[in-house]
């Protein structure tokens, strides 16, 4: 099984994502250390944020899923590629409560403006439905147990057959 989990900054991917890949006994990697493990992009110092080429990822990113055939890949911005998965998982969040975990993360303020803003027009969920099937997509709400959230995904991906 495949899966790719991306949404906004500050919705959950990671710590949803650990989870899961623990519960399902998957590899799990994030977009940003498997990027800088791979010598992928250049990091903006006056942004404080890895800059990553998308075609250079999507094509790493894919030979690393060809590889294996229980993994999960992680992070925002794979919401802007089409990779090889069996399900594409959107995390969401109301854009109050996803202002809340950016200031407690300490984002600049222009950061949690821009990351509040695309949540709100469904940056993610707009991409994500570009690229993937409407029945890969699952879109799940992270607003409150972590754990909740990964039974509420497992649930999904086994009323679609994806893990028994």
């Amino acid at each position: 099984m495949r899966l790719l989990i991306t949404g906004s900054p500050g919705t959950g991917k990671t710590t949803v994502g650990k989870m899961l890949a623990k519960r399902l006994k998957c590899r799990f990697i994030n977009e940003m250390e498997f990027a800088l493990q791979k010598g992928i992009g250049k990091w903006d110092h006056e942004n404080a944020e890895l800059i990553i080429p998308l075609t250079k990822l999507k094509r790493e990113l894919a030979e690393e899923l060809e590889k294996h055939k229980n993994i999960i890949v992680e992070g925002h911005t794979l919401c802007e590629i089409k990779l090889p998965v069996d399900a594409a998982i959107l995390l969401r969040v109301h854009p109050e409560i996803l202002q809340e975990r950016l200031e407690r993360k300490q984002y600049s303020t222009v950061k949690i403006a821009d990351n509040v803003f695309c949540e709100g027009i469904d940056y993610c969920k707009k991409h994500v439905f570009r690229r993937y099937k409407r029945e890969q997509i699952i879109e799940v709400k992270n607003e409150g147990n972590i754990k909740q959230t990964v039974n509420a995904i497992v649930k999904e991906l086994r009323e679609r057959g994806i893990y028994a």
